[in-house]
């Protein structure tokens, strides 16, 4: 796990492509310094296959991450201190069951992090090789030793039968899920390049009769961060457990700043959302995975439904445009309803009222979401803030009294990320050089004062 001190730049005699597809994965480490695939032109297309992220890779000890996304993707003229907007064009499920649920860490089976250093309890592998015998939570067997050897396994959990056309899913009793566990790879759609176990074989079957609709979204979207980092803390909350660990992707606090949010969990990304995702290594390095067949705010449950599935990304690179963490332009109706775009019919009748008391300009404004992670959601709330005032060259307090009157603040997963979101006056959007993004983005007019 030695990590080397400068990350890795991208060649720029490899001609780009206007398509990239993707059908690898990484070990669960996004590391700056191996190999990207592409690169893809600026404006060109991601197609990928994406694995299922979270349960799958926490009863796999040999992934070291505790997800399995894709191999990252340099685009063509991505400067570190640029940004990417990513278009999310498709996204199609794929698995046909998912099984999920409340996650209970077993002791003794990992080093200091169970989603990064899984040991075998039996041979003290670190990360070791597994293979399936039989089904249930006992079936993740060391291939050293023998030894039972996931580091996690269910408090409450179910199975679910997907059906992406009718776009509903239904938990299933025991014998169901004992048959989907038998062929678990075929009835999740793992991709053939994924080794993970599939995370049916435990056939839990806690909730039997449920209907939950399809929401499909993409747990993790982002770019490459500038040091190693297990994929699923590349965030603020998640990404708190490395500070100071006792395995190789230790980092100190300040460290810690290198890493980019891609792990989000935020339900509003999904197909027609527009991600604007910083670059802090040459060629940006866009990666994805984690995508969930539904989600409430907040995961509460710590785990959604995991699935395999088909996405199309467009990619267009803002030179100049320097971020710390993601920018999200939900679709119009994931918006709070404070912070939908101000429409004709209202805008005249708020000059209507406003000529009453003498004001002679009223502002012109667009939607926009800032991403804030940390360790609970106290600081998350705080760095999303943060982001949004620097973003718009404003102060904080200016920013809580426009997310108050003009937005709000919503949780994306429990413990640490939020969305920050308000109505930003299009004057800066246009100055930050992406005003025209969000005007094709909600299709807007152009402001009448320019």
């Amino acid at each position: 796990m030695t990590q080397s001190t400068e990350p890795r730049t991208v060649s720029g005699a490899q001609q780009a492509a206007h398509t990239v597809y993707v059908d690898q994965f990484t070990n669960g480490v996004l590391d700056p310094h191996k190999p990207m695939l592409g690169p893809v032109k600026d404006g060109g297309f991601i197609i990928a296959n994406t694995a299922p992220g979270c349960w799958g890779p926490m009863i796999t000890p040999s992934l070291q991450g505790g997800h399995e996304v894709t191999v990252p993707v340099a685009v063509e003229n991505a400067e570190v201190g640029d940004a990417i907007a990513v278009f999310i064009r498709s996204l199609r499920p794929t698995s046909r069951a998912t099984a999920s649920g409340n996650d209970l860490v077993m002791e003794g089976r990992f080093l200091g992090d169970p989603f990064v250093a899984a040991r075998c309890p039996g041979c003290g592998t670190l990360n070791p090789e597994t293979r399936i015998e039989g089904i249930g939570p006992e079936a993740i067997r060391c291939a050293n030793c023998g030894a039972d050897v996931a580091p996690f396994t269910f408090t409450n959990g179910y199975t679910m039968a997907l059906d992406a056309d009718a776009g509903l899913g239904v938990t299933l009793p025991r014998e169901a899920a004992e048959q989907i566990a038998r062929q678990g790879r075929e009835y999740m759609a793992v991709p053939p390049n994924s080794v993970q176990n599939p995370v049916v074989t435990f056939a839990p079957s806690d909730l039997v009769g449920v209907i939950a609709r399809m929401r499909p979204f993409l747990g993790q979207l982002g770019t490459t961060p500038s040091r190693a980092m297990p994929d699923s803390h590349n965030a603020g909350d998640f990404g708190s457990f490395l500070v100071g660990a006792p395995h190789g992707y230790a980092v100190t606090e300040e460290e810690l700043g290198d890493k980019t949010d891609g792990h989000m969990d935020i339900n509003k990304v999904r197909e027609g959302a527009l991600l604007l995702c910083p670059v802090k290594v040459p060629g940006g390095g866009v990666y994805l995975g984690d995508m969930h067949a539904m989600q409430g705010n907040g995961e509460i449950a710590g785990h959604t439904a995991d699935v395999a599935g088909l996405v199309t990304l467009q990619v267009k690179v803002i030179k100049g445009l320097k971020l710390d963490g993601p920018v999200l332009f939900p679709v119009e109706e994931d918006l709070p309803y404070l912070a939908r775009p101000i429409r004709e019919h209202e805008r005249r009748q708020a000059q209507t009222l406003a000529s009453q008391w003498g004001v002679t300009e009223l502002e012109e404004t667009a939607p926009i979401s800032f991403v804030g992670t940390g360790v609970n959601l106290n600081m998350a709330t705080d760095d999303g803030l943060k982001r949004a005032a620097d973003f718009l060259d404003v102060t904080v307090p200016e920013v809580l009294n426009r997310a108050t009157i003009t937005g709000g603040i919503d949780i994306g997963r429990h413990p640490g990320v939020v969305t920050v979101t308000l109505l930003a006056p299009t004057e800066t959007l246009r100055k930050r050089g992406v005003w025209e993004l969000v005007r094709a983005h909600y299709n807007l007019e152009q402001p009448q004062n320019t």
